[in-house]
């Protein structure tokens, strides 16, 4: 991985500065308050036609938040300076079902004018991420890249193995632990593990 890397170490800023978006975070069930900032870096880039694309490079967080929430944004950090944009798709979209026990929160869907409910902070900060990615048009809304580099392959489904559920945010899963209960054809069901709960 370290050789996928556009800068193994934070790219530094001169007196001039650097590019960074930041948004506010709240979240009262469990009374954080804090600002996420991503660093941002402009790459050259001959397919684009400004000549170059701007990506993240840095994660931070200042304000009232969780320290374990360091070690996330260092992890991510460097997982955001992997050439192919697929790496940090990949970590950001298993961040999104993160549940926290009485951690979930209602907060606004990003880019969008509704709220919804989100398993924990670490589910939100992936959402918030991945919807910056897709403002700067390296990955989707759903945290898939836009343009396949092929470094980082994505396997593909072998035939008759059965579909997968994308797990949608919900209740806690007496099963798993997962903010991912929720009611499906009459009965209480986790849209992480399966489990088939109350009916009726």
């Amino acid at each position: 991985m370290i050789d996928a890397m556009f800068s193994r170490d934070e790219p530094r800023t001169s007196t001039a500065g650097t590019l960074a978006w930041g948004v506010d975070v709240d979240n009262p069930a469990t009374g954080e308050s804090f600002t996420l900032t991503l660093k941002e870096v402009a790459l050259a880039s001959p397919e684009s036609p400004s000549g170059y694309v701007t990506r993240p490079c840095a994660l931070g967080f200042s304000g009232n938040y969780p320290r374990a929430l360091d070690g996330l944004a260092r992890l991510l950090s460097l997982d955001m300076r992997v050439i192919d944009p697929a790496w940090i798709g990949m970590k950001l979209r298993k961040l999104l079902n993160v549940g926290e026990p009485l951690g979930h929160f209602m907060a606004p869907v990003p880019g969008e004018k509704r709220q919804q409910i989100w398993p924990s902070t670490v589910a939100y900060v992936a959402r918030l991420i991945i919807h910056r990615y897709a403002m700067l048009g390296v990955l989707d809304e759903q945290g898939f890249p836009v343009r396949e580099m092929g470094i980082l392959e994505a396997p593909s489904p072998k035939s008759g193995a059965p579909a997968t559920i994308t797990p949608m945010a919900g209740k806690s899963c007496p099963e798993c632990g997962n903010a991912t209960l929720i009611h499906k054809d009459g009965c209480d069901f986790c849209t992480a593990c399966g489990y088939v709960g109350q009916c009726g």
